[in-house]
């Protein structure tokens, strides 16, 4: 069997950028528990850490360019999915409805606020099957755990990112003169985003970077010189 389908699908993906990775979610999830566990949230029987972290944890520190995994869109992804969670299991009485309706507010919440960020659909579905306790808790559950891990993640991230030398808050690199001069510009990203039928987990800014850097190399291939 070939081993060509563990290859990575995400592009520009290096090894030592993904053990990097590990490392980090490593570290920073087991401090985001340590640093939650002085809060009192034991004393009323909800979790310490809530399980859609783990899948911020993947984005945070796997890719941190992407748009789905900055600070608002965990932080504020999390935390409206939740309150929206919460809300269904308290206004429909069929929990499989409520489930739904649940995930598909999630989406919706999280679209209107620029804050979509997958492990949302997650927080939202743990208000609606989670334990009788995390019912009782209501619309705090939202805040505590479930707003105060995804701060406290996102804080350890930034500071992990800064080490590692990663930007995070992403901050999309600067079109240099080259760049510029290659001939795309962001009208023409976003007519060809709107040319397809579906969206990418790339920010508009950084496609034009990568792109005009590509047409650069390719100029540069079919020329024999540097641009």
């Amino acid at each position: 069997m070939s081993f060509r389908i563990f290859k990575p699908l995400l592009a520009g993906a290096r090894f030592g950028d993904r053990v990097v990775a590990c490392i980090g979610a490593a570290i920073c999830l087991a401090l985001t528990i340590v640093v939650c566990a002085e809060l009192p949230l034991a004393a009323h029987n909800l979790p310490i850490i809530v399980a859609p972290l783990g899948a911020s944890a993947v984005l945070v520190f796997a890719v941190p360019s992407s748009p789905l995994a900055q600070p608002w869109s965990v932080v504020g992804g999390n935390t409206l999915s939740a309150l929206v969670g919460v809300v269904m299991f308290q206004i429909v009485p069929d929990q499989t409805i409520a489930a739904g309706l649940a995930v598909g507010g999630a989406i919706l919440a999280m679209t209107l606020c620029r804050c979509l960020h997958p492990p949302g659909g997650a927080a939202a579905l743990t208000a609606v099957i989670g334990t009788h306790d995390v019912h009782a808790a209501g619309l705090s559950f939202a805040f505590a755990p479930v707003a105060i891990n995804s701060i406290a993640l996102v804080s350890l991230g930034m500071f992990f990112h800064r080490l590692s030398g990663h930007s995070y808050p992403h901050v999309p690199p600067l079109a240099g003169p080259s760049l510029q001069a290659a001939g795309l510009h962001l009208e023409d990203i976003d007519r060809a985003l709107a040319d397809l039928p579906d969206s990418f987990d790339i920010s508009r800014e950084d496609l034009n970077v990568l792109l005009s850097r590509a047409e650069i190399h390719a100029i540069e291939r079919r020329t024999g010189r540097a641009v």
